[in-house]
């Protein structure tokens, strides 16, 4: 059944004009200017794609993007999808799966995280070079999981070692400050109390979010090398904790994000 549904997916994209792309990339909240930079051929909202999930967050456009960008064929998830929203873990991954059946070889993850690590300052960019899964499920727990690949998927290195050192290159080229940390992935959508950035801080967390864990997980499990960056959008010390502002979240991740643009662009050369 999750095979024949992706197949018409991937039949009506193809039929759309989305043919051979070799980079995906998924773009996270308050993250969309990097649509601007794309000769944009064809673009498709979730909602008229079979099968898709529909993007329920306010910031999220939730529109599947298709053109060229540094040179090559990309497809762009803009808007992606959240466990918080109430959708199930192949839902939330149904894009990434979509994309690697269009032909991916390379995946680049974007999101918007807190900063637990406090020696990083939001408006900051982190490279993630691992992940603490602790959203209590997998994107692999499924019968049909053996169909798409390895059921105990391997995850040594779930970031591409390649990707990254191409990215920490690139940001030491053009003077852009990239951390490179651990990103844990909670459920949300609440944020975190104190006590659980303390709990953060004691597993030697460096930023959290409520995304990008299961993306990268199925990427793996495809065999998709990948590269994610945290955008650093508040700083969370739980001994100075002050009120969640949504709007400021989005505010900084809009101002930091052209940082991010230019790794993405140069690094999609080197691809």
């Amino acid at each position: 059944m999750k095979t024949k549904q992706l197949q018409e997916t991937t039949d009506f994209l193809v039929s759309k004009g989305f043919k051979k792309p070799t980079i995906g990339i998924v773009l996270g909240s308050g993250l969309h200017q990097l649509i601007h930079e794309i000769d944009i051929e064809q673009e498709i909202a979730y909602k008229d794609i079979p099968h898709f999930p529909k993007a329920t967050v306010e910031f999220h456009s939730g529109k599947l993007v298709y053109g060229t960008l540094s040179g090559k064929k990309v497809v762009v998830m803009s808007g992606r999808f959240h466990l918080y929203e109430g959708y199930n873990h192949w839902e939330v991954t149904y894009g990434i799966r979509a994309m690697h059946q269009l032909g991916i070889t390379s995946l680049l993850i974007s999101n918007a995280s807190g900063a637990i690590n406090l020696s990083y300052k939001k408006g900051e960019l982190m490279l993630i070079d691992d992940h603490l899964n602790l959203q209590g499920n997998s994107p692999l727990a499924f019968a049909e999981v053996g169909e798409f690949g390895e059921r105990f998927a391997d995850m040594l290195a779930p970031y591409s070692k390649k990707m990254n050192d191409f990215l920490k290159s690139i940001a030491n080229e053009n003077d852009i400050q990239l951390h490179e940390g651990v990103y844990a992935g909670v459920f949300g959508p609440q944020l975190e109390t104190r006590a659980e950035y303390r709990m953060l801080q004691i597993l030697e967390v460096d930023a959290v979010g409520m995304s990008t864990v299961p993306e990268v997980i199925v990427a793996k499990h495809l065999n998709v090398p990948c590269a994610a960056i945290s955008v650093l959008t508040d700083e969370c010390d739980p001994k100075n904790l002050a009120p969640v502002n949504i709007q400021e979240i989005i505010r900084i991740a809009g101002e930091t994000e052209p940082k991010m643009i230019i790794l993405f662009k140069e690094l999609i050369k080197h691809l």
